[in-house]
């Protein structure tokens, strides 16, 4: 396996099935010894984020031009 001019290696398929990795796992690298391995780290997808499992959950029952108008309004 070969390491890109950015940094970069492709997990290989059969490890990423095997272990759960898919795009939004969060995976750490420990060195120990000499050696480094790739640890997925368990409950901490990108979902799960700060932001992101925000996402979708507004109650506020305006329109976006309300909302908008709102925002611009000179008081």
């Amino acid at each position: 396996m070969r390491v890109t001019t950015k940094g970069q290696v492709t997990i290989p398929q059969h490890i990423r099935e095997r272990l759960g990795i898919t795009p939004t796992t969060e995976v750490d690298f420990i060195e120990e010894e000499g050696r480094v391995f790739l640890v997925k780290q368990e409950g901490r997808k990108a979902t799960t984020r700060k932001f992101a499992r925000l996402r979708g959950s507004a109650t506020v029952k305006m329109t976006t031009d309300e909302i908008m108008a709102l925002t611009r309004s000179d008081t």
